[in-house]
């Protein structure tokens, strides 16, 4: 009986082996791929395209616009039909759009927050850290992004409302003096994007979409509102302090329409939200560098 084996398959090839020689290193393997060092610019390019990219701030933001816009025209127009009655002269006409800011105001803030806490919610930002490890960047980015975008949209919006409110009252209230229109434009732009930017610090400590909206608008509206039943004589120190240092308040000081006779004046409003939006970012940024995301 045979005992014929099939013969054995042939070892397949094996991998070539890089052979050094004597007293020489083993050459290193150069990937095709280029490896560039990535920079702030490349995290700015990233936010620009996130924030261009998403609904929330095609939404937000024509909202806004439709309101500073809206409301503002609206106000020039109802003053304008009544102005035969001289209540508007010596007056400011730049300061009806007052209204639409303070409302649009609530646009921004959600987009602040959402620039960075819609992220938390999707897991998005896992992808993020891991293109970019360096989390101090990446917060850099968001806030250089945003305040860029709520800078550009609020001046153009605030300058036509401005513009177009000046011309509906023309002759029946004061011309603006060069100071006054740059309060009224380049002032209020400033003081709205950085008050975005908290909304966007506070978004980034708090990680919840939700709840950090609801914290700023507690912010915008809650001290003002306070105050307003605070009868007691004993508490009228508190209540003039509320009613001073509140959002809205500050904001009619760049129309030099103050709700008080005393407290910010002149461009402190703008310095005074610049001081809390700085200390805030700083502990969003102490905080990034700590937690887990």
């Amino acid at each position: 009986m045979s005992t014929h084996q099939p013969p054995m398959p042939q070892a397949a090839a094996a991998a070539p082996e890089w052979q050094a020689a004597p007293g020489a290193s083993y050459p290193g393997y150069t990937s095709p791929i280029p490896v560039v060092r990535t920079h702030l610019g490349n995290a700015l390019a990233s936010e620009w395209t996130k924030i261009k990219s998403v609904r929330s701030t095609m939404w937000t933001l024509g909202v806004f616009v439709l309101l500073v816009v809206g409301i503002g025209l609206a106000a020039g127009a109802l003053v304008s039909n009544n102005s035969d009655d001289g209540s508007m002269r010596g007056q400011n006409p730049l300061g009806l759009g007052f209204f639409g800011l303070l409302l649009g105001s609530m646009c921004l803030i959600t987009l602040g927050v959402l620039t960075t806490a819609s992220e938390y919610g999707t897991g998005m930002i896992r992808t993020t850290m891991v293109a970019c490890p360096s989390r101090g960047r990446v917060l850099a980015a968001k806030a250089i992004v945003f305040f860029g975008v709520a800078f550009v949209v609020t001046l153009a919006s605030a300058s036509l409302v401005a513009m177009a409110q000046v011309s509906m009252l023309d002759g029946t209230a004061k011309d603006p003096s060069g100071g006054e229109w740059l309060k009224a434009t380049i002032g209020v732009s400033l003081f709205l994007a950085l008050l975005g930017l908290l909304s966007l610090a506070v978004g980034s400590i708090i990680r919840h979409s939700a709840g950090a909206i609801t914290i700023m608008i507690g912010v915008l509206l809650a001290p003002l509102v306070i105050a307003l039943f605070m009868f007691s004589e004993s508490l009228s120190n508190v209540r003039d302090k509320l009613v001073e240092y509140s959002i809205p308040n500050q904001l009619s000081v760049f129309y030099s329409n103050s709700l008080s006779e005393s407290g910010p004046s002149g461009w402190d409003p703008l310095w005074i939200i610049l001081g809390v939006t700085a200390a805030v970012f700083a502990a969003a940024f102490a905080l990034l560098q700590k937690r887990d995301v």
